[in-house]
This record gives structure tokens, sequence and C-alpha cells, in this order.
């Protein structure tokens, strides 16, 4: 007998289901309150800018009528100043006078000045321009300016009075204040502001009922997939929702599929497992009632010894149906796997059948042909896998034949490989052995037909490849290798073989 593993380890390694996940708050938000802001955001935002836009406007309308008015007082007041005997005068009337300064409204004032700045008629306070040289004269300009403290409107004109070539020139400003053109501004504000308060709360029914109608496909959704029966897993039909949510549908289509090979899953394997306990059940019933019946110790005894296989059987079964399901509810693309250090999980699962080979009378060996291979896994499900494989070879090799475990690295991968010298596997058979429940015609092997069912599962969870090949034995016993070969993290490789 080759060295083997030492003994047993007491039962599987433990899993911590105490830890509970952490539920975090969140705040659940509306669609509709969501585009509703988005929409009415900018628009409340921009009608306190519409009614400043609006006010300058309005000023702006207002101010040229009555610069027009003052225009044209400036243009009848310079007709009036004409020059006698070297000397500018004016020739206003009173009645002219009372006319250019009627107004029920504003203060109107207006002042003409001579050649030297010397006063010849109008309101002495009404200020001058500042920068005189920058004007052309006969034009009539308009500038913003205060007196008394008073806003007012000037419109100012140069008239060239020119006597030979000595150049003369007179000034003649007319200024009223701007009650008038608050006043007009005002009510063109009112004239535009006032419909929109009435125009501002239908835009807001409005855009309320389009988002309500642009999001009553949604709504008619809900409601289509709340009409379904709980067991409807059909998926929607993308052709009855708008364009913008066929990706969500398309994506709850996608998970009702799985969901749905899920089920179909559990619902297979409930009923095979119901269908598979019925006969070790069956069994332990009918020799428990056997020997209750029976009176001669010998044959309660044999009654007892079939119960006692009976309820070994069960137990069997019932463990590899748990191995099965924790195997096929494992999370995908490894996202709770470790590292793990594949020779020494390989040494650990072969000590743990060394008392079972003794029994069995099988030689139990195991071979590392690296110093080290680490690869990505759950080393409970893997050990189970081993394990499986392990009292797979043992039930089907013959008392004083072997079985040998045995690691290598080959083609950048990690090679786990289970050799024994039994009968083998027919070729025809190698791909239906991974089924559940199936069992080898013609064996006369107790089993359950899960033990490799089990392996090729946990296998694919691991992103591993399972095949089966001859021993390279001669018949009758060629034996069978079966071999898995796992993505590689890191291998260091030995000369020599190491065995355990």
């Amino acid at each position: 007998m080759r060295p083997a593993a030492g003994p047993r380890e007491d039962g599987d390694a433990d899993v911590d289901w105490s830890s509970a996940a952490e539920q975090d708050e969140t705040i659940q938000h509306s669609l509709f309150g969501e585009i509703l802001d988005w929409m009415l955001a900018p628009l409340l935002l921009l009608w306190p800018m519409s009614i400043a836009i609006t006010y300058l406007v309005a000023k702006s309308i207002a101010n040229q009528p009555f610069d027009h008015a003052l225009e044209d007082s400036v243009t009848v007041l310079a007709q009036q100043v004409v020059e006698v005997n070297g000397k500018l005068v004016k020739r206003l009337p009173g009645s002219a006078r009372e006319m250019l300064r009627a107004d029920d409204v504003d203060s109107v004032y207006f002042l003409i000045l001579g050649n030297r700045g010397e006063y010849i008629d109008g309101d002495r306070d009404l200020p001058p321009p500042l920068d005189e040289e920058r004007f052309r004269y006969g034009r009539v300009l308009f500038r913003n300016d205060t007196i008394h403290g008073t806003p007012i409107r000037v419109a100012f004109s140069y008239l060239d009075m020119q006597d030979g070539d000595e150049p003369r020139r007179a000034l003649v400003q007319v200024a009223e204040t701007l009650d008038k053109r608050a006043l007009l501004a005002n009510e063109i504000i009112k004239g535009v502001i006032l419909p929109q308060f009435i125009i501002l709360p239908i835009v807001l029914a409005l855009v309320w009922f389009a988002l309500a109608r642009g999001l009553s496909p949604l709504a008619q959704l809900q409601e289509r997939i709340r009409a379904r029966q709980p067991d409807d897993l059909s998926p929607i039909a993308p052709g009855l929702v708008p364009e913008e949510i066929s990706p969500l549908v398309g994506s709850l289509n996608d998970m009702l599929g799985r969901l749905s090979l899920s089920i179909e899953m559990q619902k297979r394997f409930i009923a095979d497992a119901a269908h598979q306990m019925k006969t070790p059940l069956a069994g332990m019933r009918m020799q428990s009632e056997l020997a209750l019946r029976q009176t001669d110790q010998d044959e309660i005894h044999r009654s007892l010894l079939q119960l006692a296989k009976s309820s070994e059987a069960a137990t069997r079964l019932v463990n590899q149906l748990l191995a099965l399901a924790r195997a096929e509810n494992q999370p995908q693309a490894g996202t709770a796997f470790h590292t793990l250090e594949l020779k020494q999980l390989a040494r650990d699962t072969v000590h743990d059948w060394v008392q079972t080979s003794f029994a069995q009378k099988i030689d139990l060996g195991f071979e590392a042909l690296v110093e080290a291979v680490e690869i990505a896994g759950d080393p409970v499900m893997l050990r189970e896998l081993l394990s499986n494989l392990i009292d797979n070879a043992l039930r089907y090799t013959p008392a004083g034949g072997s079985v040998t475990v045995r690691v290598l690295a080959d083609a950048g991968q990690a090679v786990l490989e289970v050799e024994d010298t039994g009968p083998g596997i027919a070729v025809p058979e190698r791909e239906h052995v991974f089924e559940r429940f199936y069992r080898i015609l013609g064996s006369n092997k107790e089993g359950s037909g899960l033990g490799l069912a089990i392996v090729r599962e946990i296998a694919q969870q691991h992103g591993a490849t399972v095949e089966i090949v001859d021993g390279g034995r001669p018949p009758p016993l060629p034996g069978c290798l079966l071999r898995l070969r796992f993505p590689l993290q890191m291998v260091e490789t030995s000369e020599d073989p190491t065995y355990g």
C-alpha cells in the first residue's frame, strides 16, 4: 500500500450563515416628478428673465415717441433763433413759450445759449452737454441728465450761425422729466405680463397632461404585468411598448427567461428527488414492518441489517441531493471564490478516504507533479467534487485494485486526475453518466447516480472542463481516468513527482 493521507477530519468546513446583509436606505424617485421638474424649472427660471427683458424693451419703445416730440421741439425752437446786428436773439412769443411748457404730467425745460455760452433765454439750471467738440452742427442729439435731482431726458442741437470766416454757434436744449415714459412703459409691461399670468397656469396644465399621456404606456405595462398569473413567466411582447423602454423590456425578458429556466430546474430536481427517495424509504418501511412481525432473532437481525443498509443509502442520497442543490445555487462568475492551493486541498481530501480504501482493500494514493498549483475556487465545493470522484472510483474498483489522485500542470492549466483500475466506462456512456440519476446498466453497484452530476455542476461553476478517458490497461479491467482542467493562477513545477 502506498503511503496515503492521515485520518479524516471531522465534518465539512463550517459555513457562516449568521451574517445579515446590510440594507441601504434608498429614496424612491418618481419618473413623472423628475421629468416635470426638468421641464418646469427652466420655464420658471426663464419667466423672470422674460419680465426683465420685456421691461427693457418697453422702456425703449416708450422713449421713441417722446424723443420724436423733443426733437420737434428743438427744431421749432432752433428756427426761432436769429442773428440781429451781430447778436443772437430769439423770436419766441409768449404763447409759443406756454405751448412749449404745456404738459399735464412732465415738467418741460429749455435753454438757449450763444456762441460764447452767454445766456439768451430759457432755464438757467438746465445743464449743458459735457463734451461739446464731438457734436455736429444741425444734428439733434439726446442724453439723460438730472435737474434739481430729478432725472430728465434732454434733446439738444448746435446751430451754425457763421458770419463770414468767423465761426459762430448757438446751443438749443429742450428737456422733460420721465413720468410719461415710465407710465407708458408700465402700461406696456402690464399688457404683456398680465396675459402671461393667465397663460402660465394653462401651460403648466398642458405640460402635466402631455407628460401624463406620454408616460401612460408605462402605466399600461405595469397593469399588464400585474394582471399576469403568478406562474406566467412568458416574455413581454416588445411591440406593445414604446421604443424608449424597449431595452428595459428586453432586459426584463432576459431575466424572466433565466428565472423560468431556474424554476424548471428546481421543479425537475424536486420531481427527481421525490422519485428517487421513494425506493429507499419504501425499503426501510418494508424491512421495519418485517422485523416487527418476526419472532426469530436471526430473522430480526437480518431485517435490521437490511434496514441499516437502506438507511445508509437514503442518507447518502439525501446528502448528494443537498450537495447538488448547493452546487447549482453557487454564485456565478467566481464572485465568492478565493485563491487556494489545489495540491494541498487534494491531499487533504485523499486523507478523508484512507479508512474507506483500507476497508475495501484498495490502494488509494496521491501524486503531485508540481510544487504549487493555485486556482480560484470554493474549497468546500471542490472537496465535495473530489470526494465524489474518489467515492465513484472506490465503488467500481475491485478489491486489490488501486485508485490514484493526481495534480499536475499542463498547457497553462491546473489538472486534477482520478484514475482507477476498474472496468472503465464505455465511450457511448460517457456523456450520459453526468446526467442526474443515470446509472450504467449491469453495473450492479449501489448508488444514486448523482455523483458525476455533482462533479459536472461544480466544475462548471469553476470554469473547469471534465473529460473521461481510458485508463490505458488491457481488458477486462481497462480502468478509467477522469480529468478536470482548471484555469491556472500560478504554477511552480518540480523535476520529480511528489508522493503523498
